[in-house]
């Protein structure tokens, strides 16, 4: 069994064990060893035959068809990056977005011209990551908004998973959970599960964070789009300031901004954070002219 076999048999396996019988409008006759489907009844639900389901499962079917693939993702009614996802395991680009690691790697002129186009926006936090949330680009309002180390090649994850581990206020511990359960998801949904990189990754990250070990294991995966995170800028406090993550052209890179709503404190915080290094810039700048 490879990599790719098994992880698809793994995600097929949490999934029956989700599922409910109920919620498909089986029956249960109270003699039900397991919560979730039968083997069985995914097959009757899918259309295809119990042995050859039970070959997935089991790793031994290397390649099932889109027809079969999209047969599962009804029976076990996911929802759009769901399908996706099972048709990447399953070796196939889905219907409407291609598998952003089925892509080459990125020219160096792609990244340079990411890195340019952050720089130049100066009021508001950005950064670019790569598929294993690994930092390519982040400009300068970035650096000094996010509460983590922003350099270029620091994995994002792990920044948080180390920034979580350093939290001792208690009532943070919630938040940086919630922050690490969305990465990990969004890691698992756009990364090759063949590359030695991952294996390395989730191998390190398993045994630092049980948040990102319990995702993991979940099989959850989809991409991250947009949400809420608190952040603190003293002296305003915490803060909740809205995100957004974009896919660039290509599928291999990703870029996430922060804002706040016109006339918010979370805007009136980003500005004085930006003005606020204006100024420790221009007194900089004299010092030196003073030496």
């Amino acid at each position: 069994m490879d990599t790719d076999t098994a992880q698809l048999g793994a995600y097929l396996r949490k999934h029956r064990d989700r599922l409910r019988p109920d919620e498909v409008g089986l029956g249960t006759d109270g003699r039900r060893r397991v919560s979730g489907l039968r083997r069985q009844e995914v097959a009757v639900l899918a259309g295809i035959s119990p042995d050859y389901y039970l070959r997935l499962e089991q790793g031994k079917d290397r390649r099932p068809s889109a027809q079969v693939l999209d047969a599962l993702a009804r029976a076990f009614r996911l929802d759009a990056d769901g399908r996706d996802y099972l048709f990447r395991l399953g070796g196939h680009a889905a219907p409407r977005r291609s598998p952003g690691w089925a892509q080459a790697e990125p020219a160096p002129t792609q990244v340079g011209s990411l890195t340019s186009m952050v720089s130049s926006w100066t009021t508001t936090p950005a950064y670019v990551v790569d598929r294993y949330q690994d930092l390519v680009a982040v400009n300068e309002l970035g650096r000094l908004f996010l509460p983590l180390a922003c350099e270029q090649g620091t994995n994002m994850i792990e920044a948080v998973v180390d920034a979580a581990a350093l939290e001792t206020d208690a009532a943070r511990h919630e938040d940086w959970d919630r922050t690490i359960a969305v990465m990990t998801a969004a890691l698992r949904f756009h990364s090759d599960p063949a590359d030695p990189r991952l294996r390395v990754l989730v191998a390190s990250l398993g045994g630092r964070s049980r948040v990102f070990r319990r995702v993991w294991e979940s099989q959850e995966a989809y991409p991250l789009r947009e949400g809420s995170s608190p952040v603190r800028v003293d002296p305003f406090g915490f803060l909740a300031f809205r995100w957004q993550t974009l896919e660039v052209h290509g599928g291999d890179h990703f870029l996430t901004s922060f804002f706040g709503a016109p006339g918010s404190t979370a805007a009136a915080a980003i500005d004085f954070i930006r003005a606020r290094h204006r100024v420790e810039e221009s007194l900089r700048e004299g010092a030196i002219l003073d030496a």
